[in-house]
């Protein structure tokens, strides 16, 4: 039987996940196995064959392989990249510095912006010049290009190269010679050119975006290369996707080629995974909370369509690429608790990651983390996945060395450490929600990751939320989003233009991008004999004159990239956008295009789950003594959740166990089984 198994994996800070689903049956296997911070491939190939050996899965029978990746995000976050040098017009190589003039933390007087990537001494100036219509102002000399390769000369510890001119998302031709001389002087250096990288206006953002590009890219080109080679002596049929932050897998080619890409890959994978889920449900409106070991990533999903951005800062920096709209904070089952120098208890961002870990793992930590509090109150039970046990005599040492200090009983300290890790979560929902005009009470909040279910109910408490739901397999849902997952390429062109004006342009450059996406969408993948549909999605940046930056507007998806519609559509749809963004919108004001983008997507043959459905009443496979605030230690029945069958219902206190993660039904909580195998907790009416 032709080979039809897809296996997503999702490495994490503290565990790297695993789904595997076959497309013709819908069965489901997963696994989990720690993290290898040193070399996160070691814990995929290991878990790989782990899976491989717990589902009897041939590695010719593996038809695709998807992975979420951190590789980028950690490098950025710690910097940890080779010396990069830039190449610019002259006049401009302290643009990285001077960016957008603007302090970390407007009220913080202390706070610096990160030092660039690309230290002064390696970035070299070329006398080159394109207008601002694409007009070549001032030629690029071969001497230019020949003086650059001369500076380049002695700086032998320069690895990448960025190479960003003024002007060139209208006009690459300068930027391509610089990068074709460079390449054939230096075969080993990489060069990242920004036309290619980031074609939009906006200069410190195109510089900031490639310039990471260019950071990134040894270090994950590397990476990918000994993932890929080790993935095809294992499952030599499979083809390789990695996952990317605007919400699709692309080529491991491109994602060597474009590391900026996959700076969100893994969180942007459980958005993509969460929506699927709350589908199942019949739930459209929710708002994810993804609780890891390090951080907690919130998303708000509306109308089952997973919002996008076109602008965020990573680790202080500032990268201008599609990506899903998802906010962080450093929450998580391995954020460490400690006392400020006020006295008071703080919780992360600093987490005791995979290795030491939490204390309870007994791996060498010591300092008191939310995992340490939770086993202390009795939310934990005392063993994870994979019979990873808990050593709870580690935890309360461990969280004494918080209590101790503040004189209170080792429970109250360890309830506070959970309290302020869940308002911590809570702000970081607000910015998603009530910062952008959306109430968080219309929404239902769907907890995942390996902690979410434990922090759920806090979390929903502090935002007068009353629904909670929670997905089959939450530990592994980011892995199961990528299994779900399509591939996607975005094409952009900036195209400033009234709409009040001749439209000529923009139908052009539609035109244009669209035979670009077509001839992508043309080409087969590597597993074609799965792809169902291709389409094309366009997108309208607009914005009123005058103004900083654009809201998206969608123009429609089908097989060819759709037609532009009449003006006042077009208008009508950037209001009700602005409406909703700021609360108000002025339909006099004149409004203009500023970029079009186009989503080109190749959608996979997709199978449910064939989940599995117990039957009978729900018993209780043990009692626990679990403490709550109001009422102390309470003893609480605990349910192993695949024995839960569809309609059974669960009135609070109860803790529900599972393979991937735990689940607390706080006392005025209830929780039921719906036909999706899901669970739907609700608060209990006052």
């Amino acid at each position: 039987m032709m080979g039809d198994w897809v296996i997503g994996v999702d490495v994490g800070g503290t565990f790297t996940d695993f789904s595997a689903r076959r497309l013709s049956t819908g069965q489901s296997v997963l696994h989990k196995r720690p993290s290898t911070p040193h070399d996160p491939s070691e814990a995929i190939l290991t878990g790989l064959r782990e899976l491989q050996d717990k589902a009897g899965i041939e590695g010719e029978d593996i038809v695709r392989f998807a992975h979420g990746t951190t590789v980028a995000t950690n490098a950025l976050l710690q910097r940890k990249g080779p010396k990069t040098g830039l190449v610019t017009t002259k006049g401009f190589r302290d643009l990285l510095e001077i960016g957008r003039q603007v302090r970390p933390a407007i009220y913080d007087l202390q706070t610096d912006a990160p030092p660039p990537l690309v230290e002064r001494e390696h970035r070299l100036e070329v006398c080159e010049r394109i207008g601002p219509r694409g007009e070549a102002i001032v030629a690029l000399t071969e001497a230019e290009i020949d003086a650059i390769i001369a500076e380049l000369g002695p700086m032998s510890d320069v690895e990448s190269l960025a190479v960003c001119l003024i002007f060139s998302f209208l006009n690459p031709e300068h930027e391509e010679r610089i990068a074709a001389a460079l390449r054939r002087a230096y075969p080993d250096l990489y060069v990242s050119i920004s036309s290619e990288v980031h074609p939009e206006f906006r200069e410190y953002e195109r510089f900031s975006t490639t310039v990471i590009n260019a950071f990134l890219q040894p270090e994950v080109s590397r990476y990918m290369d000994r993932l890929s080679a080790a993935i095809q002596k294992t499952a030599p049929k499979a083809a390789l996707g990695i996952f990317q932050s605007a919400g699709g897998l692309m080529s491991i080619e491109l994602a060597s080629r474009f590391p900026v890409r996959t700076a969100l890959s893994g969180p942007a994978a459980g958005a993509v995974g969460a929506a699927a889920a709350a589908a199942m449900s019949g739930i459209e409106d929710i708002i994810t909370l993804d609780i890891g070991g390090t951080s907690t990533d919130v998303a708000l999903i509306q109308g089952g369509k997973v919002g996008t951005s076109n602008l965020r800062d990573i680790a202080g920096f500032r990268i201008r690429l599609p990506t899903v709209d998802i906010h962080t904070v450093g929450a998580g089952g391995g954020s460490i608790a400690h006392l400020g120098a006020d006295g008071l208890l703080k919780v992360g961002p600093m987490s005791a990651g995979a290795v030491p870990g939490p204390a309870c793992y007994a791996r060498g930590g010591d300092k008191p983390t939310v995992s340490d509090a939770n086993v202390v109150l009795g939310r934990l039970p005392a063993r994870l996945a994979d019979g990873f046990r808990i050593d709870a005599d580690l935890a309360r040492a461990a969280v004494a060395r918080i209590s101790e200090p503040l004189g209170v009983s080792l429970e109250k300290a360890a309830h506070g450490i959970v309290s302020v890790a869940a308002s911590n979560m809570a702000r970081a929902i607000r910015a998603v929600s009530i910062e952008k005009g959306q109430d968080p009470r219309d929404y239902t909040l769907m907890c995942f990751g390996g902690a979410g279910g434990l922090h759920a109910a806090d979390v929903a408490e502090i935002l007068a939320m009353r629904r909670i739901l929670v997905p089959r397999a939450p530990g592994i849902l980011c892995a199961e989003g990528l299994i779900v997952s399509d591939l996607q390429e975005n094409y952009v062109t900036t195209c400033r233009c009234p709409l009040d004006g001749d439209l000529a342009v923009i139908a052009e450059a539609i035109g244009r991008l669209g035979a670009q996406a077509e001839e992508w969408l043309a080409a087969d993948a590597e597993d074609a004999a799965h792809v169902v549909s291709r389409s094309q999605t366009v997108i309208l940046d607009l914005r009123y004159i005058g103004q900083n930056y654009e809201l998206p507007v969608e123009l429609g998806t089908s097989r060819h990239a759709p037609a532009l519609p009449p003006v006042d559509e077009l208008k009508q749809a950037f209001f009700c956008q602005h409406e909703a963004a700021y609360g108000h919108c002025n339909p006099d004001a004149p409004v203009e295009v500023v970029n079009v983008r186009i989503r080109a997507t190749m959608e996979f043959a997709k199978q449910a789950v064939d989940a599995a459905r117990p039957a009978g009443e729900a018993k209780p496979a043990a009692t626990e003594q679990i403490w709550f605030e109001q009422t102390g230690f309470v003893p609480t029945p605990v349910y192993a959740r695949d024995g839960l069958a569809e309609g059974v219902g669960i009135i609070g206190p109860a803790l529900i166990t599972q393979f991937d993660t735990t689940t607390l039904v706080p006392p005025g909580w209830t929780l039921r089984i719906d036909g999706a195998m899901n669970m739907i907790m609700e608060r209990n009416d006052d």
